[in-house]
């Protein structure tokens, strides 16, 4: 096995180094003058440290201060940067975890004590003194069993079991980053020095279960963002304000749309009169868009046994989403968290044939998942809701234009909401049922059905679910912020699972196709985006309130009344 490793540069030159070489010394042969400019590397698509030893070559792009790219290593600096700062405010403080993330960065710790507004002001101050003094940011190893008497010696008893983690994994050596006297486990990658985190603002707090699991200690999380630039900084908090102004909750309360009650349960949402006005409105027009193509509206009961579960994979896949079961005369019942087996349950009610298809339900029908109470958030995520979902049952040959039929009903609604959007190929996974054929066959009618609608797609390698290549619609709101939005799916697997047939020209059974589709998705979700999306100021046509009529005096309240019933 060869020592030496190749990199692609931009210009197309090729350049061998041997294996373990870093960034660094890489950039001495490449461009010397521009070393203290370069922050961080990208190595076929993984973005690297300046000074972790590189393994393996490919194409290699150099990052610079400034360059979006770049923004992953100047936030996970930062985060670095405010847990020094906390340890100045609190000493005893033990560390969690402190990713950079798309829209900043965090840090968990366990604290003596909750934290104040007062205390962010404080650590803020901390972190430009920090940033002001220049550290360097300095990679080291060290074996993994030194590393956990080392973390233990310290007390910080949750680096210990994320070091046991990867000696259980395997790993031998691991990284350790310091900058000043603050050091902590860590891949990295981070940037030169502190002084080049620049343009900083810590957000808000809120409790975080370590490692995600509601068995484990409860840590605070403290939130910031980093930029390159103050301006930049600045167009981001401005935003955020924006968005503030717009947020669901806050504008329910102000024009009375909907609650949620911790003695009902948390994720139940109740529809006050005005927005279920909105829902009405937005049913029909979904309603009435459906029966111009060709859909029979179904209805499915919320509950279903065991057995149902347990053909459609739910159990063995899903079990942690889905609601503790009901006993019913000794039978456990489930109440359903998708509404696919229903559909399959009416198809298998006769035998069917090529000539009965394509048939198309659909249904908004309600369901029930599980969610942690973590990840609760207004009407974006919630624990029941309706689903407007639907399934086509057709050959193969009737797919593309089956798929075609959806696409331009999700033109239809998402434009009439005012939305664009972006739509995505994805494509098969490594792990996938069904074979190599089948995902060839409906990949391909779902190209073909976009080649057909002829606006631009975008390609997800790998992106389908295990069981289905996709079509993704990404929506941008008002604000500019994308949304998940319609999906339409082509299912190799509960066919399969139910055994759902049809009888060819060939007068034998086949295999149906299913695609699931839905356009709406929820529609907690989508009303609770919609409402961000247009500030509350609904449209006319979906005004809960359109007119009202205002006396002067006493003496015109009888014709108001008149010309109320009118």
């Amino acid at each position: 096995m060869s020592d030496m490793i190749r990199f692609i540069l931009p210009d197309g030159n090729n350049i061998e180094a041997a294996k373990g070489i870093t960034i660094d010394e890489l950039i001495e042969r490449i461009v010397p003058r521009q070393k203290k400019k370069v922050i961080g590397a990208i190595v076929d698509g993984s973005v690297i440290d300046l000074r972790a030893p590189v393994t393996e070559g490919g194409k290699l792009e150099l990052l610079f201060a400034g360059d979006p790219k770049a923004l992953e290593i100047l936030r996970h600096s930062a985060s670095h940067v405010m847990a020094e700062a906390v340890l100045q405010l609190f000493p005893d403080a033990v560390l969690g975890i402190g990713p950079s993330t798309s829209e900043g960065f965090y840090y968990d710790f366990q604290l003596p004590r909750p934290l104040l507004p007062e205390d962010l002001v404080q650590i803020e101050k901390n972190m430009k003194k920090l940033v002001s003094s220049n550290m360097k940011f300095e990679r080291s190893e060290m074996p993994i069993q030194e590393a956990i008497r080392h973390f233990e010696k310290k007390g910080e008893i949750f680096k210990v079991e994320l070091i046991q983690d990867l000696a259980a994994q395997g790993e031998n050596i691991i990284s350790i980053y310091q900058s000043g006297k603050f050091e902590d486990l860590c891949r990295g990658p981070h940037l030169r020095h502190t002084g080049q985190v620049k343009a900083f603002k810590l957000l808000s707090t809120a409790a975080a279960y370590w490692r995600g699991n509601e068995k484990n200690p409860v840590l605070q999380r403290l939130y910031g963002t980093a930029f390159w630039t103050p301006e930049e900084l600045d167009e981001y908090l401005e935003n955020l304000e924006r968005i503030k102004q717009r947020d669901h909750r806050r504008l329910s309360k102000e024009l009375d749309l909907y609650s949620v009650h911790d003695d009902v349960g948390a994720g139940l949402v109740f529809w006050h009169p005005k927005l279920a006005m909105v829902r009405h409105l937005v049913e029909e027009f979904w309603r009435d868009e459906h029966l111009k193509r060709g859909y029979g509206f179904v209805y499915t009961p919320h509950i279903a046994q065991e057995v149902v579960y347990k053909t459609s994979g739910h159990l063995e896949n899903y079990a942690e989403n889905m609601y503790s079961p009901l006993l019913i005369d000794e039978k456990p019942y489930y109440l359903k968290p998708m509404n696919c087996p229903g559909h399959i349950k009416i198809y298998q009610t006769r035998r069917r044939s090529y000539r009965d298809l394509p048939i198309r339900y659909c249904e908004l029908g309600t369901v029930y998942r599980y969610e942690r109470s973590g990840t609760l958030h207004g009407m974006l995520r919630v624990r029941g809701f309706t689903q407007d979902d639907a399934h086509v049952f057709c050959t193969p040959d009737q797919i593309a234009d089956e798929v075609y039929g959806i696409i331009d009903l999700v033109d239809t609604l998402m434009t009439a909401f005012g939305y664009t959007y972006t739509i995505f190929l994805a494509t098969r996974p490594e792990k996938a049922l069904g074979s190599e054929e089948e995902w060839n066959v409906a990949t391909d009618a779902l190209r073909n059905a976009l080649e057909r609608w002829g606006k631009p797609y975008e390609l997800d390698e790998g992106g389908g679910v295990f069981y289905a290549p996709k079509i993704d619609v990404k929506l941008q709101d008002a604000l500019g912020r994308e949304w998940q939005g319609p999906t339409i799916q082509v299912d190799l697997n509960l066919p399969k699972r139910f055994n759902v047939t049809y009888i060819g020209p060939d007068n034998k059974e086949h295999e149906v196709i299913m695609i699931h589709r839905a356009v709406l998705g929820s529609m907690e979700r989508f009303i609770g985006g919609l409402i961000e999306h247009v500030g509350g100021a609904f449209p006319m046509w979906l005004a809960p309130v359109q007119i009202k009529i205002l006396p002067i005096t006493d003496q015109q309240l009888d014709y108001a009344h008149k010309i109320k019933t009118i």
